[in-house]
């Protein structure tokens, strides 16, 4: 079957000889014993070209499936005993490279020293998922592209602002109050972002909470979210962002959550995979990395929005 395959690819009996290390009377028997054996004729053979026959293009099709689940399965096989090594290709917008992938690569390359990471930063409308081991992407909740992809982890969007801009400013007290702040907006192909579309969790038992639609003139949009976090961070304004990576903030105290309990929408978070049918290992330890230290995260984000709101003695 892989003599067979070896000459449609390289069009040549001669060819596929010199390319699987074989003698042409070997390849040559070998095709014919397969077609004795299947009992029907292959290719078309002439002094000048191979042709397939129909039941040799039915064939062809079947045999690479097989031929690719026999060297999947091997490789799956050797690599549970197999020394975890090797380059694996990442790609990821800027946001969660730095926010997600940059802050657990210390305690992946303890857990796996001998696996090299090559980290793809970009923000792509249709990143190329057959190019890397892993495309990690943030979308918001619904996603539901033709892609194998594996969920990470689920955060809601909150708004968030710096306990000397609410000093200066005032707390709002509910969504309406935004209109008279300073808001700093994600902007999005679409153009410039004239509204923020909120909901309340806690609304509505048993039925989706109704949305709330607040207009609003932003003071900077940017298509760049980590620079509306370190405006935000430096006392220019509210911005919305994932609860689970501003955790860190939230604990030290350097960024305050605004309006809570309300949301600015629900985020999930993808690892995006070429193929179902074959992980590499050292892709499949990283996403077990990744999912066990995001959803700590996002744990200690909770927490740390828990201990903001708690009365203070």
């Amino acid at each position: 079957m892989r003599v067979f395959e070896r000459v449609v690819d390289e069009g040549s009996f001669a060819a596929a000889a010199r390319a699987l290390d074989l003698s042409p009377p070997v390849v040559t028997r070998l095709v014919a014993d397969l077609e004795e054996h299947l009992g029907t004729r292959l290719l078309q053979r002439s002094t000048r070209r191979l042709a397939l026959t129909e039941a040799g293009q039915t064939y062809l099709g079947r045999v690479r499936s097989i031929l690719q689940d026999i060297d999947e399965a091997h490789a799956l096989a050797s690599a549970s005993t197999r020394e975890l090594a090797g380059l694996l290709r990442l790609h990821a917008q800027p946001v969660i490279a730095t926010h997600v992938v940059a802050p657990l690569l210390a305690g992946f390359r303890e857990r796996c020293p001998h696996i090299q990471v090559d980290l793809d930063v970009q923000t792509l409308a249709e990143p190329p998922i057959e190019e890397f081991d892993i495309t990690l992407l943030a979308t918001e909740e619904g996603f539901d592209a033709d892609v194998v992809a594996r969920q990470v982890v689920a955060s809601n969007a909150v708004l968030v602002a710096s306990p000397q801009y609410l000093a200066r400013r005032g707390t709002p007290r509910q969504p309406q109050d935004l209109t008279g702040h300073d808001c700093l907006r994600l902007r999005l192909p679409q153009g410039r972002p004239r509204t923020w579309r909120m909901w309340c969790p806690g609304e509505g038992a048993g039925t989706a909470p109704a949305a709330v639609e607040v207009p609003i003139d932003p003071v900077l949009s940017a298509n760049h979210s980590d620079t509306l976090l370190r405006a935000a961070l430096d006392g220019a304004g509210i911005t919305s962002v994932a609860l689970d990576l501003v955790a860190p903030d939230l604990g030290r105290g350097t960024l305050q959550r605004v309006l809570a309990p309300w949301i600015t929408g629900r985020l999930v978070l993808y690892a995006a995979l070429p193929s179902r049918k074959f992980i590499p290992q050292r892709s499949r330890v990283f996403l077990d990395h990744l999912i066990e230290q995001t959803r700590a995260q996002a744990e200690r984000a909770l927490a740390a929005c828990a201990a903001c709101s708690a009365p203070h003695p």
